[in-house]
């Protein structure tokens, strides 16, 4: 069993690499080598960490480097993000399972026209699925699918006006955002790579208030997610 776990930043998977500790044994073997350490699992399921930066730009590229290099029975995305369910309050740990580019389209005064009506983008050209980035068959894991399931969306500039959060929900009603998710999806699907995105609810998407995130229990439900899932099996 082979699994890429993909992170955008250090701290967000600090605490694992804290737990586990990386190994080097043998050569990397992809381009993104530099990005890349081989963490040691209980279990002996080799585990390549790969910390991609925040964005989509940076988790686009390079997620595809990574995939393209050698194949992963597993990708796995972890990470934090915000919450505009009550269902998923901070701490809460959710596997999001098809996330939306809000962003990506034109105004037209106060109208907001997303790629599909602009005639650009199918509704569901490949990889896309009723203008959405979908886990449709996600890998078969007791622990993921004991998670909530949670729709994403993938953001440049994170949420923190009442007046845009608003507009947002009645457009899209989204229970999640992050800042990497759907490159990460969209890297996995057009490599055919089999995925999961899991994350840990940080804030609620409200007026920007960092006094009120709970960052520190978010990342540790994280971890503890993430450890179960390594050392599980996946089929």
């Amino acid at each position: 069993m082979t699994i890429l776990l993909v992170a955008a930043t250090l701290p967000e998977v600090r605490p694992l690499l804290d737990a586990l500790g990386p190994h080097t044994t043998g050569p990397h073997t992809t381009t993104a080598a530099a990005r890349l350490q081989h963490l040691a699992t209980p279990s002996g399921t080799r585990v390549d960490l790969l910390v991609t930066g925040v964005g989509v730009v940076a988790t686009a590229t390079w997620c595809a480097r990574a995939l393209a290099a050698r194949p992963y029975d597993v990708a796995l995305n972890v990470g934090v993000c915000g919450s505009f369910a009550p269902a998923f309050p901070p701490g809460t740990v959710v596997h999001v399972v098809s996330e939306q580019l809000p962003e990506l389209g034109a105004e037209d005064g106060d109208t907001f026209l997303p790629l599909q009506q602009l005639g650009l983008l199918g509704e569901d050209e490949d990889p896309w699925r009723g203008g959405r980035l979908r886990c449709a068959t996600p890998p078969a894991n007791a622990v993921l699918a004991a998670l909530p399931q949670a729709h994403g969306i993938t953001v440049n500039c994170a949420h923190g006006d009442e007046a845009s959060i608003a507009r947002l929900l009645a457009r899209l009603s989204p229970d999640v955002e992050s800042m990497e998710g759907a490159a990460f999806m969209y890297a996995c699907l057009t490599a055919g790579a089999p995925f999961a995105q899991v994350r840990a609810v940080s804030n609620v998407v409200e007026r920007r208030n960092r006094a009120a995130w709970q960052l520190g229990p978010a990342i540790a439900n994280l971890t503890a997610v993430t450890r179960r899932l390594l050392d599980s099996a996946w089929t």
